[in-house]
Protein backbone atom coordinates (compact mmCIF):
# COMPACT_ATOMS: atom_id res chain seq x y z
CA UNK A 1 0.00 0.00 0.00
CA UNK A 2 2.00 3.46 -1.11
CA UNK A 3 0.39 6.78 -0.01
CA UNK A 4 -1.36 7.22 -3.52
CA UNK A 5 -3.26 3.62 -2.53
CA UNK A 6 -4.39 5.19 0.91
CA UNK A 7 -5.58 8.30 -1.04
CA UNK A 8 -7.32 6.36 -3.68
CA UNK A 9 -9.11 4.15 -1.23
CA UNK A 10 -10.15 6.91 1.60
CA UNK A 11 -11.08 9.23 -1.11
CA UNK A 12 -13.25 6.48 -2.42
CA UNK A 13 -15.49 5.64 0.42
CA UNK A 14 -15.38 9.09 2.16
CA UNK A 15 -17.09 10.31 -1.37
CA UNK A 16 -19.70 7.60 -0.51
CA UNK A 17 -20.42 7.64 2.66
CA UNK A 18 -20.76 11.43 2.76
CA UNK A 19 -22.21 11.37 -0.40
CA UNK A 20 -25.19 9.19 0.95
CA UNK A 21 -25.58 11.09 4.44
CA UNK A 22 -26.05 14.66 2.20
CA UNK A 23 -28.53 13.25 -0.24
CA UNK A 24 -31.13 11.56 1.99
CA UNK A 25 -30.26 13.58 4.93
CA UNK A 26 -34.17 14.28 6.58
CA UNK A 27 -36.40 11.66 6.81
CA UNK A 28 -40.04 12.90 7.83
CA UNK A 29 -41.94 9.71 8.23
CA UNK A 30 -41.82 5.88 8.29
CA UNK A 31 -42.46 5.80 4.75
CA UNK A 32 -40.14 7.90 3.94
CA UNK A 33 -37.61 6.05 5.58
CA UNK A 34 -38.81 2.29 4.88
CA UNK A 35 -39.85 3.07 1.05
CA UNK A 36 -37.98 5.72 -0.06
CA UNK A 37 -41.12 7.69 -0.84
CA UNK A 38 -41.55 5.12 -3.51
CA UNK A 39 -39.59 7.54 -5.91
CA UNK A 40 -36.87 4.95 -7.10
CA UNK A 41 -37.04 4.67 -10.78
CA UNK A 42 -36.11 1.81 -12.59
CA UNK A 43 -32.62 1.13 -12.93
CA UNK A 44 -31.55 2.56 -9.47
CA UNK A 45 -34.00 -0.57 -8.33
CA UNK A 46 -31.97 -2.91 -10.86
CA UNK A 47 -28.58 -1.70 -9.32
CA UNK A 48 -29.68 -1.77 -5.81
CA UNK A 49 -30.85 -5.61 -6.33
CA UNK A 50 -27.93 -6.65 -7.94
CA UNK A 51 -25.58 -4.43 -5.35
CA UNK A 52 -27.52 -5.89 -2.50
CA UNK A 53 -26.85 -9.77 -3.68
CA UNK A 54 -22.75 -8.60 -4.66
CA UNK A 55 -21.24 -8.82 -1.33
CA UNK A 56 -17.52 -8.46 -0.92
CA UNK A 57 -18.16 -12.19 -0.28
CA UNK A 58 -18.40 -12.18 -4.01
CA UNK A 59 -15.37 -10.36 -4.92
CA UNK A 60 -13.11 -11.90 -2.73
CA UNK A 61 -14.14 -15.53 -2.77
CA UNK A 62 -15.53 -16.28 -6.12
CA UNK A 63 -12.11 -15.70 -7.98
CA UNK A 64 -10.92 -17.97 -5.24
CA UNK A 65 -13.40 -20.69 -6.03
CA UNK A 66 -13.05 -20.39 -9.91
CA UNK A 67 -9.03 -20.84 -8.68
CA UNK A 68 -9.00 -23.90 -7.29
CA UNK A 69 -12.88 -25.59 -8.58
CA UNK A 70 -13.09 -23.63 -11.90
CA UNK A 71 -16.46 -22.07 -13.79
CA UNK A 72 -18.85 -25.19 -12.22
CA UNK A 73 -20.04 -22.51 -9.77
CA UNK A 74 -21.94 -20.38 -12.04
CA UNK A 75 -24.53 -23.27 -12.50
CA UNK A 76 -25.31 -21.53 -8.75
CA UNK A 77 -26.93 -18.99 -10.90
CA UNK A 78 -28.92 -20.82 -13.78
CA UNK A 79 -32.38 -21.00 -11.96
CA UNK A 80 -32.55 -17.08 -11.13
CA UNK A 81 -33.38 -15.58 -14.56
CA UNK A 82 -36.41 -18.06 -14.30
CA UNK A 83 -37.40 -17.00 -10.79
CA UNK A 84 -37.08 -13.46 -11.59
CA UNK A 85 -40.05 -13.68 -14.26
CA UNK A 86 -42.19 -15.14 -11.68
CA UNK A 87 -41.53 -12.89 -8.77
CA UNK A 88 -42.19 -10.24 -11.60
CA UNK A 89 -45.73 -11.69 -12.62
CA UNK A 90 -47.05 -12.90 -9.05
CA UNK A 91 -44.90 -11.25 -5.82
CA UNK A 92 -44.58 -8.45 -6.72
CA UNK A 93 -47.92 -6.81 -8.07
CA UNK A 94 -49.41 -8.44 -4.45
CA UNK A 95 -47.07 -6.38 -2.83
CA UNK A 96 -47.82 -3.47 -4.43
CA UNK A 97 -51.31 -3.71 -4.31
CA UNK A 98 -51.76 -4.64 -0.39
CA UNK A 99 -49.09 -1.61 0.50
CA UNK A 100 -47.35 -3.16 2.78
CA UNK A 101 -43.60 -1.89 4.53
CA UNK A 102 -42.76 -5.50 4.34
CA UNK A 103 -42.74 -8.86 2.64
CA UNK A 104 -43.93 -10.60 6.31
CA UNK A 105 -46.62 -8.03 6.96
CA UNK A 106 -48.47 -9.36 3.68
CA UNK A 107 -48.34 -13.06 5.52
CA UNK A 108 -50.62 -11.56 8.32
CA UNK A 109 -53.64 -10.52 6.27
CA UNK A 110 -53.45 -13.50 4.36
CA UNK A 111 -52.51 -16.14 7.71
CA UNK A 112 -52.50 -14.64 10.96
CA UNK A 113 -50.18 -12.79 12.90
CA UNK A 114 -48.37 -16.00 14.13
CA UNK A 115 -47.37 -17.22 10.53
CA UNK A 116 -46.37 -13.31 9.81
CA UNK A 117 -43.93 -13.64 12.99
CA UNK A 118 -42.64 -17.03 12.34
CA UNK A 119 -41.32 -15.87 9.23
CA UNK A 120 -39.93 -12.61 10.22
CA UNK A 121 -37.91 -14.39 13.03
CA UNK A 122 -36.48 -16.68 10.35
CA UNK A 123 -35.74 -13.80 8.75
CA UNK A 124 -34.24 -12.09 11.48
CA UNK A 125 -32.32 -15.24 12.25
CA UNK A 126 -30.42 -15.89 8.95
CA UNK A 127 -30.08 -11.94 7.87
CA UNK A 128 -28.49 -11.16 11.03
CA UNK A 129 -25.83 -13.79 10.78
CA UNK A 130 -25.27 -12.80 7.13
CA UNK A 131 -25.07 -9.32 7.38
CA UNK A 132 -22.46 -9.88 10.23
CA UNK A 133 -20.02 -11.96 7.41
CA UNK A 134 -20.67 -9.00 5.03
CA UNK A 135 -18.52 -7.25 7.55
CA UNK A 136 -16.54 -10.07 8.49
CA UNK A 137 -15.07 -11.59 5.43
CA UNK A 138 -13.72 -8.77 3.90
CA UNK A 139 -12.42 -7.42 7.68
CA UNK A 140 -10.81 -11.34 8.06
CA UNK A 141 -9.00 -11.23 5.11
CA UNK A 142 -7.87 -7.51 4.47
CA UNK A 143 -6.77 -7.62 8.53
CA UNK A 144 -4.49 -11.04 7.64
CA UNK A 145 -2.95 -9.11 4.23
CA UNK A 146 -2.57 -5.93 5.30
CA UNK A 147 -1.37 -6.78 9.04
CA UNK A 148 -4.40 -4.60 10.45
CA UNK A 149 -6.13 -5.02 13.50
CA UNK A 150 -9.35 -7.38 12.83
CA UNK A 151 -11.87 -5.88 15.50
CA UNK A 152 -10.64 -2.57 14.29
CA UNK A 153 -11.39 -3.36 10.51
CA UNK A 154 -14.77 -4.78 11.31
CA UNK A 155 -15.97 -1.26 13.19
CA UNK A 156 -14.89 0.65 10.55
CA UNK A 157 -16.61 -1.28 7.76
CA UNK A 158 -19.73 -1.03 10.51
CA UNK A 159 -19.68 2.45 11.37
CA UNK A 160 -19.32 3.39 7.71
CA UNK A 161 -22.44 1.67 6.83
CA UNK A 162 -24.54 2.67 10.27
CA UNK A 163 -23.47 6.70 9.32
CA UNK A 164 -25.49 6.71 6.36
CA UNK A 165 -28.11 4.33 6.74
CA UNK A 166 -29.40 5.52 9.89
CA UNK A 167 -29.53 9.15 8.29
CA UNK A 168 -31.25 8.21 5.03
CA UNK A 169 -33.20 4.70 5.29
CA UNK A 170 -33.98 2.99 1.82
CA UNK A 171 -32.47 6.02 0.14
CA UNK A 172 -29.46 6.51 1.28
CA UNK A 173 -28.98 2.41 0.10
CA UNK A 174 -30.35 3.27 -3.09
CA UNK A 175 -28.03 6.07 -3.60
CA UNK A 176 -24.69 5.15 -2.22
CA UNK A 177 -25.50 1.59 -4.22
CA UNK A 178 -25.25 3.43 -7.37
CA UNK A 179 -21.81 4.76 -6.92
CA UNK A 180 -20.71 1.39 -5.71
CA UNK A 181 -21.90 -0.43 -8.01
CA UNK A 182 -20.24 1.62 -10.43
CA UNK A 183 -16.66 1.67 -8.29
CA UNK A 184 -16.92 -2.27 -8.00
CA UNK A 185 -17.01 -3.25 -11.88
CA UNK A 186 -14.96 -0.19 -12.89
CA UNK A 187 -12.37 -2.35 -10.56
CA UNK A 188 -13.09 -5.62 -11.66
CA UNK A 189 -12.90 -4.58 -15.54
CA UNK A 190 -9.38 -2.62 -15.00
CA UNK A 191 -8.26 -5.80 -13.27
CA UNK A 192 -9.71 -8.38 -15.64
CA UNK A 193 -7.74 -6.51 -18.27
CA UNK A 194 -4.45 -6.29 -16.47
CA UNK A 195 -4.07 -9.75 -15.73
CA UNK A 196 -4.55 -10.28 -19.73
CA UNK A 197 -2.09 -7.51 -19.92
CA UNK A 198 0.84 -9.48 -17.87
CA UNK A 199 0.34 -12.55 -19.20
CA UNK A 200 3.13 -13.82 -21.86
CA UNK A 201 3.35 -11.14 -25.30
CA UNK A 202 2.55 -14.62 -27.07
CA UNK A 203 -0.01 -15.64 -25.50
CA UNK A 204 -3.77 -14.84 -27.09
CA UNK A 205 -7.00 -15.12 -25.04
CA UNK A 206 -7.79 -17.90 -26.26
CA UNK A 207 -4.74 -19.93 -25.52
CA UNK A 208 -5.17 -18.50 -22.27
CA UNK A 209 -8.84 -20.26 -22.39
CA UNK A 210 -7.15 -23.86 -23.47
CA UNK A 211 -4.28 -23.56 -20.63
CA UNK A 212 -7.69 -23.73 -18.25
CA UNK A 213 -9.20 -25.96 -19.92
CA UNK A 214 -6.54 -28.29 -20.13
CA UNK A 215 -6.23 -27.95 -16.04
CA UNK A 216 -10.46 -27.98 -16.07
CA UNK A 217 -11.06 -24.81 -15.38
CA UNK A 218 -13.30 -24.26 -18.31
CA UNK A 219 -16.12 -27.26 -17.24
CA UNK A 220 -19.21 -24.61 -17.12
CA UNK A 221 -22.37 -27.05 -16.51
CA UNK A 222 -22.33 -30.36 -14.91
CA UNK A 223 -25.46 -32.64 -15.96
CA UNK A 224 -24.79 -35.29 -13.94
CA UNK A 225 -27.55 -36.31 -10.99
CA UNK A 226 -25.22 -37.04 -8.61
CA UNK A 227 -26.60 -35.46 -5.59
CA UNK A 228 -23.33 -35.21 -3.51
CA UNK A 229 -22.02 -32.93 -6.54
CA UNK A 230 -22.57 -28.64 -4.90
CA UNK A 231 -23.12 -27.19 -8.34
CA UNK A 232 -24.86 -29.40 -11.14
CA UNK A 233 -27.25 -27.54 -13.55
CA UNK A 234 -30.05 -29.60 -12.20
CA UNK A 235 -29.09 -28.51 -8.68
CA UNK A 236 -28.69 -24.39 -10.44
CA UNK A 237 -31.88 -24.94 -12.49
CA UNK A 238 -34.12 -26.21 -9.12
CA UNK A 239 -32.24 -25.52 -5.93
CA UNK A 240 -30.80 -22.14 -7.25
CA UNK A 241 -34.15 -21.78 -8.91
CA UNK A 242 -36.16 -22.04 -5.60
CA UNK A 243 -32.91 -19.91 -3.55
CA UNK A 244 -33.47 -17.16 -5.51
CA UNK A 245 -37.36 -17.54 -5.41
CA UNK A 246 -36.94 -16.93 -1.91
CA UNK A 247 -34.15 -14.89 -1.47
CA UNK A 248 -35.60 -12.06 -4.53
CA UNK A 249 -39.32 -12.91 -3.50
CA UNK A 250 -39.46 -13.03 0.31
CA UNK A 251 -35.85 -11.79 2.00
CA UNK A 252 -36.39 -8.07 3.06
CA UNK A 253 -33.03 -6.38 2.24
CA UNK A 254 -34.07 -7.42 -1.41
CA UNK A 255 -38.03 -6.96 -1.05
CA UNK A 256 -37.42 -3.62 0.31
CA UNK A 257 -35.22 -2.87 -2.65
CA UNK A 258 -38.38 -3.14 -5.24
CA UNK A 259 -41.19 -2.01 -2.72
CA UNK A 260 -38.97 1.45 -3.16
CA UNK A 261 -39.73 1.58 -6.96
CA UNK A 262 -42.71 4.35 -8.26
CA UNK A 263 -44.64 1.90 -9.72
CA UNK A 264 -45.29 -1.94 -10.33
CA UNK A 265 -44.00 -1.35 -13.79
CA UNK A 266 -40.21 -0.05 -12.21
CA UNK A 267 -39.97 -2.91 -9.96
CA UNK A 268 -40.44 -5.39 -12.26
CA UNK A 269 -37.83 -3.68 -14.99
CA UNK A 270 -35.67 -3.44 -12.13
CA UNK A 271 -35.81 -6.92 -11.31
CA UNK A 272 -35.73 -7.96 -15.26
CA UNK A 273 -32.70 -5.77 -15.54
CA UNK A 274 -30.81 -7.94 -12.46
CA UNK A 275 -32.18 -11.72 -14.41
CA UNK A 276 -30.27 -10.51 -17.33
CA UNK A 277 -27.24 -9.15 -16.00
CA UNK A 278 -26.13 -10.92 -12.95
CA UNK A 279 -25.36 -14.54 -14.16
CA UNK A 280 -23.36 -12.55 -16.88
CA UNK A 281 -21.79 -10.61 -13.92
CA UNK A 282 -21.02 -13.59 -12.25
CA UNK A 283 -20.07 -15.54 -15.40
CA UNK A 284 -17.35 -12.51 -15.53
CA UNK A 285 -16.00 -12.40 -12.04
CA UNK A 286 -15.66 -16.19 -12.05
CA UNK A 287 -13.33 -15.88 -15.54
CA UNK A 288 -11.35 -13.14 -13.41
CA UNK A 289 -10.33 -16.17 -11.03
CA UNK A 290 -9.46 -18.69 -13.96
CA UNK A 291 -7.57 -15.94 -15.55
CA UNK A 292 -5.36 -15.52 -11.86
CA UNK A 293 -5.06 -18.99 -12.20
CA UNK A 294 -3.86 -18.83 -15.93
CA UNK A 295 -1.31 -15.85 -14.42
CA UNK A 296 0.11 -18.35 -11.78
CA UNK A 297 1.18 -20.90 -14.15
CA UNK A 298 3.71 -18.69 -15.14
CA UNK A 299 4.39 -16.50 -11.97
CA UNK A 300 5.28 -17.36 -8.61
CA UNK A 301 2.44 -18.98 -5.68
CA UNK A 302 2.58 -19.91 -2.58
CA UNK A 303 1.80 -22.49 -1.26
CA UNK A 304 -0.71 -21.53 0.97
CA UNK A 305 -2.23 -18.34 0.14
CA UNK A 306 -3.63 -17.17 4.01
CA UNK A 307 -0.25 -15.58 5.23
CA UNK A 308 -1.78 -16.25 8.62
CA UNK A 309 -1.10 -20.32 8.24
CA UNK A 310 2.63 -19.31 6.88
CA UNK A 311 3.31 -17.49 9.83
CA UNK A 312 1.74 -20.22 12.16
CA UNK A 313 4.40 -22.71 10.44
CA UNK A 314 7.44 -20.47 10.66
CA UNK A 315 6.59 -20.50 14.98
CA UNK A 316 6.08 -24.70 14.42
CA UNK A 317 8.69 -27.27 14.55
CA UNK A 318 7.29 -28.85 11.19
CA UNK A 319 8.77 -25.31 9.48
CA UNK A 320 11.68 -27.13 7.91
CA UNK A 321 9.55 -30.25 6.75
CA UNK A 322 7.04 -27.53 5.10
CA UNK A 323 9.99 -25.62 3.21
CA UNK A 324 10.88 -28.65 1.99
CA UNK A 325 7.48 -28.86 -0.26
CA UNK A 326 8.12 -25.16 -1.02
CA UNK A 327 11.36 -25.77 -2.99
CA UNK A 328 9.54 -28.81 -4.81
CA UNK A 329 6.45 -26.25 -5.74
CA UNK A 330 9.13 -23.80 -6.49
CA UNK A 331 11.08 -26.53 -9.12
CA UNK A 332 7.32 -28.10 -10.14
CA UNK A 333 6.26 -23.90 -10.76
CA UNK A 334 9.58 -24.07 -13.32
CA UNK A 335 8.93 -27.02 -14.73
CA UNK A 336 4.64 -25.71 -15.43
CA UNK A 337 5.84 -22.25 -16.94
CA UNK A 338 8.72 -24.74 -19.09
CA UNK A 339 5.52 -26.89 -20.29
CA UNK A 340 2.70 -23.76 -20.74
CA UNK A 341 5.03 -21.97 -23.02
CA UNK A 342 5.80 -25.03 -25.20
CA UNK A 343 1.81 -25.51 -25.18
CA UNK A 344 1.25 -21.90 -26.03
CA UNK A 345 3.50 -22.36 -28.88
CA UNK A 346 2.10 -25.23 -30.23
CA UNK A 347 -1.49 -23.42 -29.92
CA UNK A 348 -0.13 -20.51 -32.17
CA UNK A 349 0.42 -23.26 -34.87
CA UNK A 350 -3.18 -24.67 -34.26
CA UNK A 351 -2.13 -27.78 -32.96
CA UNK A 352 -3.77 -28.05 -29.39
CA UNK A 353 -0.86 -31.03 -28.26
CA UNK A 354 -2.19 -33.50 -26.26
CA UNK A 355 0.86 -34.97 -24.98
CA UNK A 356 1.51 -31.10 -23.74
CA UNK A 357 -1.89 -31.42 -22.21
CA UNK A 358 -1.17 -34.84 -20.43
CA UNK A 359 1.48 -33.24 -18.91
CA UNK A 360 0.09 -30.03 -18.10
CA UNK A 361 -2.95 -32.22 -15.82
CA UNK A 362 0.10 -34.15 -14.28
CA UNK A 363 2.13 -31.27 -13.31
CA UNK A 364 -1.42 -29.52 -11.65
CA UNK A 365 -2.09 -33.16 -9.66
CA UNK A 366 1.48 -32.57 -8.40
CA UNK A 367 0.87 -29.24 -7.74
CA UNK A 368 -2.28 -30.56 -5.45
CA UNK A 369 -1.20 -32.98 -3.98
CA UNK A 370 1.80 -30.81 -2.29
CA UNK A 371 -0.95 -27.94 -1.46
CA UNK A 372 -2.84 -30.96 0.71
CA UNK A 373 0.74 -32.45 2.45
CA UNK A 374 1.09 -28.20 3.25
CA UNK A 375 -2.31 -28.60 4.82
CA UNK A 376 -2.32 -31.67 7.14
CA UNK A 377 1.55 -30.04 8.23
CA UNK A 378 -0.50 -26.81 8.99
CA UNK A 379 -2.98 -28.23 10.67
CA UNK A 380 -0.50 -30.20 12.78
CA UNK A 381 1.28 -26.88 13.31
CA UNK A 382 -2.05 -25.01 14.39
CA UNK A 383 -5.45 -27.18 14.94
CA UNK A 384 -7.18 -24.64 14.74
CA UNK A 385 -5.92 -22.87 11.23
CA UNK A 386 -8.33 -22.94 8.24
CA UNK A 387 -5.91 -24.47 5.74
CA UNK A 388 -8.67 -23.49 3.24
CA UNK A 389 -7.54 -20.36 1.62
CA UNK A 390 -9.78 -20.20 -1.45
CA UNK A 391 -10.76 -16.80 0.04
CA UNK A 392 -7.10 -15.14 -0.05
CA UNK A 393 -6.10 -15.83 -3.63
CA UNK A 394 -7.71 -13.43 -5.59
CA UNK A 395 -6.05 -10.85 -2.86
CA UNK A 396 -2.85 -12.32 -2.63
CA UNK A 397 -2.92 -10.97 -6.82
CA UNK A 398 -3.78 -7.67 -6.30
CA UNK A 399 -1.52 -6.93 -3.57
CA UNK A 400 1.55 -8.21 -5.26
CA UNK A 401 0.79 -7.67 -8.85
CA UNK A 402 -1.38 -4.69 -9.25
CA UNK A 403 0.02 -1.11 -9.93
CA UNK A 404 0.04 1.52 -7.02
CA UNK A 405 -3.47 3.10 -7.00
CA UNK A 406 -4.94 0.11 -8.27
CA UNK A 407 -4.47 -1.40 -4.89
CA UNK A 408 -6.51 0.93 -3.40
CA UNK A 409 -9.32 1.00 -6.43
CA UNK A 410 -9.45 -2.67 -5.79
CA UNK A 411 -9.59 -2.25 -1.79
CA UNK A 412 -12.34 0.36 -2.50
CA UNK A 413 -14.22 -2.46 -4.66
CA UNK A 414 -14.13 -4.90 -1.81
CA UNK A 415 -15.10 -2.38 0.76
CA UNK A 416 -18.27 -0.78 -1.42
CA UNK A 417 -19.17 -4.23 -1.82
CA UNK A 418 -19.25 -4.89 1.84
CA UNK A 419 -20.98 -1.64 3.17
CA UNK A 420 -24.05 -2.36 -0.07
CA UNK A 421 -25.02 -5.39 1.33
CA UNK A 422 -24.43 -4.63 4.79
CA UNK A 423 -26.33 -1.69 4.43
CA UNK A 424 -29.72 -3.33 3.01
CA UNK A 425 -29.12 -6.21 5.40
CA UNK A 426 -29.43 -3.42 8.24
CA UNK A 427 -32.49 -1.52 6.89
CA UNK A 428 -34.09 -4.88 6.25
CA UNK A 429 -33.38 -5.99 9.57
CA UNK A 430 -34.65 -2.54 11.19
CA UNK A 431 -37.68 -2.21 9.41
CA UNK A 432 -38.41 -5.93 9.75
CA UNK A 433 -38.10 -5.50 13.77
CA UNK A 434 -40.07 -2.04 13.98
CA UNK A 435 -42.42 -3.14 11.71
CA UNK A 436 -43.40 -6.83 12.03
CA UNK A 437 -42.26 -7.30 15.94
CA UNK A 438 -42.65 -3.62 17.86
CA UNK A 439 -45.43 -2.05 15.99
CA UNK A 440 -47.30 -5.00 15.50
CA UNK A 441 -47.51 -5.50 19.50
CA UNK A 442 -48.42 -1.95 20.10
CA UNK A 443 -51.65 -2.01 21.74
CA UNK A 444 -51.78 2.20 21.82
CA UNK A 445 -51.52 3.91 18.69
CA UNK A 446 -48.25 6.01 18.20
CA UNK A 447 -47.12 8.98 16.14
CA UNK A 448 -45.19 8.31 13.00
CA UNK A 449 -42.39 10.32 14.31
CA UNK A 450 -42.16 7.28 16.89
CA UNK A 451 -41.93 4.68 14.57
CA UNK A 452 -39.20 6.81 12.18
CA UNK A 453 -37.10 6.97 15.61
CA UNK A 454 -37.82 3.08 16.79
CA UNK A 455 -36.86 2.14 13.05
CA UNK A 456 -33.52 4.46 13.16
CA UNK A 457 -32.66 3.12 16.91
CA UNK A 458 -33.12 -0.35 15.63
CA UNK A 459 -30.76 0.32 12.55
CA UNK A 460 -28.18 1.07 15.01
CA UNK A 461 -29.06 -1.52 17.57
CA UNK A 462 -28.50 -4.40 14.26
CA UNK A 463 -25.65 -2.36 13.12
CA UNK A 464 -23.83 -3.19 16.65
CA UNK A 465 -25.52 -6.72 16.63
CA UNK A 466 -23.59 -7.19 13.27
CA UNK A 467 -20.51 -6.03 14.13
CA UNK A 468 -20.27 -7.48 17.51
CA UNK A 469 -20.98 -11.50 15.66
CA UNK A 470 -18.19 -9.73 13.28
CA UNK A 471 -16.05 -9.81 15.84
CA UNK A 472 -16.37 -13.29 16.91
CA UNK A 473 -17.18 -15.08 13.83
CA UNK A 474 -14.62 -17.90 12.38
CA UNK A 475 -13.69 -18.49 8.92
CA UNK A 476 -15.50 -21.08 7.32
CA UNK A 477 -14.18 -23.00 3.88
CA UNK A 478 -15.20 -20.77 1.53
CA UNK A 479 -17.38 -17.80 2.82
CA UNK A 480 -19.28 -17.11 -0.35
CA UNK A 481 -20.28 -20.83 0.19
CA UNK A 482 -21.46 -20.03 3.87
CA UNK A 483 -23.63 -17.27 3.51
CA UNK A 484 -25.62 -19.35 0.66
CA UNK A 485 -25.82 -22.42 3.60
CA UNK A 486 -27.24 -20.28 5.96
CA UNK A 487 -29.49 -18.94 3.34
CA UNK A 488 -30.48 -22.77 2.18
CA UNK A 489 -30.89 -23.63 5.47
CA UNK A 490 -34.26 -21.01 5.95
CA UNK A 491 -35.34 -19.80 2.74
CA UNK A 492 -37.05 -23.25 1.97
CA UNK A 493 -39.27 -22.89 4.40
CA UNK A 494 -40.13 -19.13 4.39
CA UNK A 495 -40.64 -19.67 0.66
CA UNK A 496 -42.85 -22.29 1.26
CA UNK A 497 -45.20 -20.36 3.20
CA UNK A 498 -45.41 -17.46 0.88
CA UNK A 499 -46.11 -19.94 -2.44
CA UNK A 500 -49.12 -21.38 -0.46
CA UNK A 501 -50.00 -17.73 0.42
CA UNK A 502 -49.70 -16.45 -3.11
CA UNK A 503 -51.37 -19.35 -4.99
CA UNK A 504 -54.09 -21.29 -2.71
CA UNK A 505 -57.20 -19.85 -1.15
CA UNK A 506 -57.74 -22.76 0.97
CA UNK A 507 -55.00 -23.46 3.35
CA UNK A 508 -55.78 -21.41 6.74
CA UNK A 509 -53.38 -19.65 9.47
CA UNK A 510 -52.97 -23.02 11.37
CA UNK A 511 -52.04 -25.82 9.07
CA UNK A 512 -49.61 -23.50 7.47
CA UNK A 513 -48.02 -22.45 10.94
CA UNK A 514 -47.70 -25.92 11.89
CA UNK A 515 -46.27 -27.34 8.67
CA UNK A 516 -43.79 -24.85 8.85
CA UNK A 517 -42.91 -25.25 11.94
CA UNK A 518 -42.22 -29.08 10.86
CA UNK A 519 -40.47 -28.44 7.76
CA UNK A 520 -37.85 -25.97 9.77
CA UNK A 521 -37.14 -28.49 11.82
CA UNK A 522 -36.96 -31.48 9.46
CA UNK A 523 -34.55 -29.39 7.82
CA UNK A 524 -32.06 -28.77 10.59
CA UNK A 525 -31.95 -32.32 10.75
CA UNK A 526 -31.50 -33.24 6.98
CA UNK A 527 -28.45 -30.15 7.37
CA UNK A 528 -26.83 -31.57 10.16
CA UNK A 529 -27.25 -35.54 9.24
CA UNK A 530 -26.67 -34.98 5.31
CA UNK A 531 -24.55 -32.46 4.68
CA UNK A 532 -22.86 -31.22 7.54
CA UNK A 533 -21.78 -34.93 9.12
CA UNK A 534 -21.41 -37.08 5.82
CA UNK A 535 -21.62 -34.56 2.81
CA UNK A 536 -24.41 -36.62 0.85
CA UNK A 537 -26.54 -34.04 -0.30
CA UNK A 538 -25.28 -30.59 -1.83
CA UNK A 539 -26.85 -27.58 -0.07
CA UNK A 540 -29.02 -26.10 -2.93
CA UNK A 541 -31.60 -29.16 -2.79
CA UNK A 542 -32.21 -27.80 1.24
CA UNK A 543 -33.95 -25.14 -0.61
CA UNK A 544 -35.97 -26.98 -2.72
CA UNK A 545 -36.84 -29.63 0.06
CA UNK A 546 -38.01 -27.23 2.66
CA UNK A 547 -40.24 -25.17 0.14
CA UNK A 548 -41.93 -28.54 -1.25
CA UNK A 549 -42.35 -29.76 2.15
CA UNK A 550 -43.86 -26.85 3.23
CA UNK A 551 -45.92 -26.39 0.62
CA UNK A 552 -47.24 -30.60 1.01
CA UNK A 553 -47.60 -30.40 4.88
CA UNK A 554 -49.88 -27.36 4.88
CA UNK A 555 -52.09 -29.28 1.64
CA UNK A 556 -52.13 -32.43 3.54
CA UNK A 557 -52.89 -30.85 6.95
CA UNK A 558 -55.99 -28.99 5.45
CA UNK A 559 -57.35 -31.26 3.82
CA UNK A 560 -57.22 -33.65 6.61
CA UNK A 561 -57.30 -31.79 10.16
CA UNK A 562 -59.19 -28.53 9.02
CA UNK A 563 -61.23 -29.02 5.70
CA UNK A 564 -64.62 -27.29 6.49
CA UNK A 565 -64.11 -25.36 9.16
CA UNK A 566 -63.66 -21.52 8.93
CA UNK A 567 -60.23 -19.11 9.29
CA UNK A 568 -60.77 -15.83 11.23
CA UNK A 569 -58.10 -14.28 8.87
CA UNK A 570 -58.66 -14.97 5.25
CA UNK A 571 -57.15 -12.44 2.20
CA UNK A 572 -58.78 -12.59 -1.13
CA UNK A 573 -56.48 -12.94 -3.65
CA UNK A 574 -57.57 -12.00 -7.41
Amino acid sequence: MQLFDWIVLIVTLLFIVGYGSWKTRGSKNVEDFILGNNETPWYTVGLSVMATQASAITFLSTPGQAYHDGMGFVQFYFGLPIAMIVICLTFIPLYHKSKVFTAYEFLERRFDVKTRSLAAILFLVQRGLGTGLTIYAPAIILSALLGWNLTIMNIIIGVMVIIYTFSGGTKAVNVTQKQQMFVIMSGMFITFFLILHYLPNDMTFNSALHIAGANDKMNIVDFSFDPEEKYTFWSGITGGFFLALAYFGTDQSQVGRYLSGKSVRESQMGLIMNGLLKVPMQFFILLTGVMVFVFFQFNPVPLNFNPNNKIAIEKSPYKQEYHVLEEKLVKLSEDKKVINLLYIDQLNQDYDNPILRKELVALSNKEKDLRDKAKEIISRADSNSETNDKDYVFFHFILHYLPKGLIGLLLAVILSAAMSSTASGLTALASTTAIDIYKRNQKEEKSEKHYLHVTKFFTLFWGVIAILFACVGTLFENLIQLVNIIGSIFYGTVLGIFLVAFYTKKVQAKPMFISAIISQLTIFVIYYFMIYSQEKLGYLWLNFIGAILTIVLALLLQFLFFRGKSDDNELILE
